[in-house]
């Protein structure tokens, strides 16, 4: 299943989840009335000398409002749990009780963990998660939470950083990563928030259930409130714990074939199966198993690695655990579980990593197997060629560029330096407004960080806000605005916006958006279709323009790119003013985020295609292509091809 296809299955299980949501919610109001009404007809004066049906007409009202009251309690406890949940990820994590591994974090055990979702994330071409450890869990688990990439954390326990090897705890990130990529996340989270305002009922019922026993003890007049509570209180436990039979039904039904999605994507990811399978296998034969004990599993059992509960059969949110190693590894059987010690946890050191050579990839042009169908085809679906390029990258960064993206004292600085004015011409009078805003020492290590990145390829630019992510986000939103704001004034002091530039500040608005409002509907807008088709067609001429030299070349790709859209685009002309790039894009790209999975898959097709005319794509296009990706939020991992000689 590719990228697209996940997306569009996470977006029907949504609405599933919304149906069943409301089917639900209906069947419990019923419920609750009904046994309010059963309670008051025998159990108090209302239903004194009354038939049934004349209880019903006489009190009506009373059955309405008790409906309302209901309906109104399973909606705010949904709202309620929503809104706990709306700062995302992170929010989840803490409350697991998560401990965030900082930026700049020296412990071998947690570096280990900082640089394989590190790499992870450069290779899938999107911001580095937050990562927590749950420092208080031995079992071996893992979880990935938020609304976006942007928004995302990962989290793992004591016994998964304590107890797994590289390849194993890599395999384990894998397998987060696609949660991450296919919509999974998103999904999981809204189940948290939905399903808590089914699974309140019960917690209420108990409550009235105790009072009620309590004053019925207590009266001396043994009057019949009481009863009427105690009948009251006990419905709704029984009606709560149907809620909680469908909830785990609605959980397990969306959850499984996403595990075994996410364990096949594992692989693809990493090139070798034996680092989730043995992390699995670990599970199996590990005393503790994936138990999660820090807060109730039922909530999130859903989201983890492992089930972190003891629920099987129709409930368990995941397949068996036999089942998911034997997909990987057929040979296994259950009496193959190795036995886990965690006493025998062998002493990581981690050796120094840097070097200046980059071992990985093309650093100058692209030819080949770079063409439009493989560059579609890996949206969202990194390979283990990805994951060694971003490694060797990672490797090859410059000391001070790699340890700025990582403070969060000077990641912003970073950040900004990536935007000064590549070719030089503006770059004096963006580092004046800099000493004027920021003062003369920041001003003087915004010169050389942009002397330094000046020396490298334009392949480590958006690696290097990936990374610098997590520092960027631990800033004030108050301050993260500034900066926005003082971008925006860098990159307009010439009145002439770089495309790269405004790409570039493109991608960082909508990252830091979604993180400053994780909740919000970044990258979800409605537009009409034939809205959506104009803006596709001037994508295709800006792509078709910036990436040919001679206007003969640049129609012909854009004629090139404009056959993959079908009949409705025939008519459509080159016609392209590059005085207008800018605004044009900025106009398209807002629109474009309308794109269901389809369209997007189509727009892809087609600018890939347009970019390819000429045989290859050089680094400047294949950035350009990742940075318009970006900004639609398409997870394109960095285009490997082979590399040209000149």
């Amino acid at each position: 299943m590719n990228f697209f296809a996940a997306q569009d299955q996470a977006r029907r299980s949504s609405r599933r989840l919304v149906y069943a949501y409301i089917v639900a919610t209906i069947a419990i109001v019923l419920g609750v009335t009904a046994v309010a009404g059963f309670a008051l007809f025998n159990f108090s004066e209302l239903g004194y000398d009354l038939t049934p049906g004349e209880f019903v007409r006489h009190q009506t009202p009373l059955l309405a409002g008790i409906a309302l009251l209901t309906t109104v309690f399973v909606l705010g406890a949904s709202l309620y749990k929503t809104a706990l949940l709306s700062s995302g990820g992170k929010r989840v994590a803490v409350d697991m009780g998560g401990t965030l591994v900082a930026t700049d974090v020296q412990d071998p055990l947690r570096r280990r963990l900082r640089n394989v979702v590190e790499e992870m994330a450069i290779a899938s071409g999107v911001p580095v998660p937050e990562i927590y450890v749950l420092e208080e869990e031995q079992g071996i688990n893992a979880f990935a939470a938020g609304y976006a990439p942007s928004d995302a954390a990962i989290a793992v326990t004591r016994g998964t950083l304590e107890l797994l090897d590289r390849d194993e705890l890599q395999g384990v990130i894998a397998h987060e990563f696609s949660h991450i990529l296919n919509g999974d996340m998103k999904l999981n989270i809204r189940l948290m928030g939905v399903l808590f305002g089914i699974m309140a009922l019960t917690l209420i019922g108990r409550l009235i259930v105790r009072g009620g026993y309590h004053a019925n003890i207590v009266s001396s007049s043994r009057g019949r409130g009481a009863p009427v509570a105690l009948v009251i209180g006990l419905g709704l436990v029984i009606l709560g714990g149907i809620g909680i039979f469908f909830a785990r039904a609605i959980k397990a039904s969306i959850s499984r074939q996403r595990e075994y999605l996410a364990d096949a994507s594992a692989v693809q990811f990493t090139r070798q199966s034996t680092g989730i399978a043995n992390a699995l296998k670990k599970i199996g034969g590990y005393s503790a198993g994936s138990l999660i004990s820090a807060t109730d599993p039922e909530e999130i059992s859903h989201m983890l690695f492992g089930t972190g509960a003891r629920l099987s059969g129709m409930f368990a949110t995941h397949p068996p655990l036999v089942a998911r190693i034997q997909a990987l590894d057929p040979s296994f059987k259950e009496t193959d579980f190795p036995r886990v010690d965690p006493h025998l946890r062998q002493p990581i050191s981690l050796p120094e990593e840097r070097h200046a050579a980059f071992a990985g990839g093309s650093t100058t042009a692209f030819a080949g197997n770079a063409m439009a169908s493989s560059i579609t085809q890996t949206v969202g679906q990194p390979s283990a060629e990805h994951v060694e390029y971003a490694k060797s990258l990672r490797q090859s960064l410059p000391r001070s560029l790699y340890d700025a993206a990582h403070s969060s004292e000077l990641a912003y600085l970073l950040t900004i330096a990536l935007v000064l004015d590549r070719s030089g011409k503006s770059v004096e009078r963006q580092l004046s407004l800099a000493q004027e805003q920021l003062g003369a020492e920041r001003a003087q290590l915004l010169r050389r960080y942009y002397d330094e990145l000046a020396a490298l390829g334009a392949e480590y630019r958006l690696p290097l806000l990936e990374i610098a992510f997590p520092a960027l986000k631990l800033r004030p939103s108050q301050e993260l605005t500034y900066i926005i704001s003082l971008i925006s004034r860098m990159i307009e002091i010439d009145d002439e916006v770089d495309l790269y530039e405004y790409c570039f500040y493109r991608v960082l608005t909508s990252n830091l958006g979604q993180a400053i409002d994780p909740s919000g509907h970044h990258g979800t807008r409605h537009a009409r279709r034939r809205n959506l088709k104009a803006a596709t067609i001037d994508l295709l001429r800006i792509v078709a323009y910036y990436g040919h030299q001679s206007d003969t070349d640049r129609e012909a790709a854009f004629n090139d790119g404009r056959a993959t859209l079908g009949k409705w685009a025939r008519q459509e002309n080159y016609n392209h003013d590059s005085k207008t790039t800018v605004a044009v894009l900025n106009h398209s790209l807002d629109i474009l985020l309308g794109l269901n999975g389809k369209g997007q898959e189509s727009l892809l097709g087609a600018i890939s295609t347009t970019a390819a005319y000429d045989g290859k794509l050089d680094l400047a296009e294949a950035e350009l292509l990742r940075a318009i990706c970006a900004t639609l939020n398409l997870p394109l991992p960095p285009i490997l091809g082979r590399k040209t000689t000149t």
